[in-house]
């Protein structure tokens, strides 16, 4: 996934942007809202995680105008704003998710996910896919009933593929999943990792379709 993370605590902000790229997503930081702006008018993001107290303005009426112009991007917000008024002002402004700091990180994985699988049209985390079995809350694999280890990038890359399934994604849209602006990307680095999950799950589970991209196949 690639995700924007909108929070001026340097500190936690560091906390929660090591935490999403060590699970394999990358990540985009603005700690102010304008520059959060600048970050959305160039590229697609899969959620995005919102402080509501920004040097720069309040979170809710920034997520209000994302939702009136249609932005369907899912937002988790994060904030010490721990009141119930607060967190029905949020949800009522389009917020998928609410976490009140301090949280646990590994907890902000485990939302990060179930929102995303929401979105993705399958909230089921169990896939079969062939003699694959898939756990995306888990993120395990097990082929014939044998673990398959996977490292984040390869997970992330895979993950996509089965949240879309028939459906082709370009090399640059991979990519964009898997990388932040400022990661310097290898032109060959999508191909390694498709080479390497073949070699793991099968070479019938990611179909290449010249000129386009790659799509799950049958496994």
């Amino acid at each position: 996934m690639r995700v924007l993370l909108i929070e001026d605590d340097t500190v936690l902000g560091a906390a929660v942007r090591d935490q999403i790229a060590a699970d394999g997503h990358s990540v985009d930081w603005a700690t102010r809202l304008d520059a959060a702006s600048e970050y959305l008018g160039v590229a697609v993001y899969d959620l995005i995680f919102l402080d509501l107290m920004l040097p720069d303005g309040r979170g809710q009426p920034f997520l209000r105008a994302l939702r009136v112009r249609g932005d369907v991007t899912p937002v988790i917000i994060l904030t010490a704003l721990d009141q119930i008024s607060d967190r029905i002002e949020g949800l009522n402004a389009g917020a998928d998710d609410y976490m009140v700091k301090p949280f646990d990180l590994s907890e902000l994985s485990a939302r990060l996910n179930a929102v995303a699988r929401r979105y993705s049209g399958n909230p089921n985390p169990l896939v079969t896919l062939g003699d694959l079995e898939i756990d995306l809350a888990a993120r395990t694999i097990r082929r014939g009933g044998k673990a398959v280890p996977l490292t984040a990038r390869e997970w992330v890359l895979f993950e996509a593929l089965v949240q879309r399934p028939g459906q082709i994604l370009s090399k640059a849209q991979l990519e964009e999943r898997l990388y932040s602006f400022e990661t310097e990307i290898e032109s060959n680095t999508i191909e390694v990792h498709v080479s390497r999950l073949r070699k793991k799950l099968g070479r019938g589970g990611i179909e290449t379709v010249r000129g386009f991209g790659y799509r799950l196949g049958a496994a």
